[in-house]
């Protein structure tokens, strides 16, 4: 796990696949998303003071990986929104996404990195919706932004500029272009969520996938992929 000082309260946490973000109060933090299982022990580490929350932006493994091992850990709560809750905490399967061919090669290659044999699943879990306010840099704000899962959240911090994203948004590795995440389950609702978390003009955006975005951002013109009609059945 690499550690990098985004601001003096905020750090960005880099795993084999994915990241997360700590972002400090005074004497508590607050964890964005987890990272893959495994990882709660060098988390705990890096934590000044108490780890008061984790927020998850959705149920991703490598997302929410180490949130029941650092919850057991560190006695922090852990909050999702509650469309992802049930599937947080293994009460219900969570929607496969529905993938496009070119899609496909980077999800096996995503799967190559994280652990095997399942992780630890949080047993208590707080829910969220839209528009709820956290004690976190001076007041956070949940915005529902389904499309990757149904339940995905952003955490927005008026207060400072910083949007927390999770896979909603996402900085292409090769030239840092703004896209919306892949790996979706509806890529119309998806594309919503992008151009709503544009319009809050953070100063800094927190992606799931690539460097976060320093400075306001415009959403590129995109459309929704256009689904493959299944072949013709045989007469």
């Amino acid at each position: 796990m690499d550690v990098v000082e985004l601001l003096p309260q905020l750090h960005l946490l880099r795993f084999p696949v994915g990241q997360a973000y700590l972002w400090r109060d005074g004497e508590e933090s607050t964890l964005i998303d987890t990272g893959p299982a495994g990882f709660a022990a060098s988390i705990s580490n890096c934590v000044q003071g108490r780890l008061r929350r984790i927020v998850l932006t959705h149920f991703h493994e490598d997302h929410v990986g180490g949130a029941g091992e650092l919850a057991a850990l560190t006695g922090a709560e852990v909050l999702a929104h509650h469309l992802d809750a049930p599937v947080v905490r293994g009460e219900v399967p969570g929607h496969p996404p529905v993938f496009e061919d070119w899609e496909r090669p980077l999800y096996a290659e995503a799967l190559r990195h994280l652990p095997r044999g399942g992780f630890a699943r949080p047993s208590k879990v707080t829910e969220l919706s839209e528009g709820d306010l956290l004690d976190v840099g001076g007041g956070g704000r949940v915005v529902h932004v389904p499309g990757h899962t149904p339940g995905s959240v952003a955490l927005h911090l008026p207060s400072h500029g910083v949007l927390f994203t999770g896979d909603s948004v996402a900085a292409s590795p090769v030239d840092g272009t703004v896209m919306p995440g892949v790996f979706n389950i509806d890529w119309a609702q998806a594309l919503h969520s992008f151009e709503k978390l544009a319009a809050l003009g953070a100063n800094i955006t927190c992606c799931g996938h690539g460097w976060p975005i320093m400075g306001s951002w415009s959403p590129p013109r995109v459309s929704a992929p256009t689904p493959t009609p299944p072949p013709p059945s045989p007469s």
